[in-house]
């Protein structure tokens, strides 16, 4: 469905109501903007996923956890290792 916006002074771009409405936006709703091969642009609904950071001993938990194999799981004690931990000192489940 096609509308039509104006921009403002200071490239504002007012939707109108029902096209927000219809997308689910709101005030302070993040969207994503694209601009096209033929010089148009898209704008769509965006969202904003928090990254994960994990510590040095959540990251040997996960690498010993995840090990698939023998071999896989010496990989990981090493690189357990490497981070500057004990790698018999994390609890952990080995498959």
């Amino acid at each position: 469905m096609a509308d039509t916006a104006i921009i403002g002074k200071r490239g504002t771009l007012v939707l109108p109501a029902s096209m927000r409405k219809r997308l689910g936006l709101a005030e302070g709703s993040l969207v994503l903007l694209e601009e096209d091969a033929e010089g148009g642009v898209r704008l769509r609904p965006a969202a904003a996923m928090p990254i994960e950071i994990y510590s040095p001993v959540r990251r040997a938990e996960l690498l010993l956890e995840n090990a698939v194999d023998a071999q896989d799981y010496e990989r990981a004690r090493n690189l357990v290792r490497e981070l500057g931990l004990d790698p018999d000192a994390i609890a952990h489940e080995r498959r």
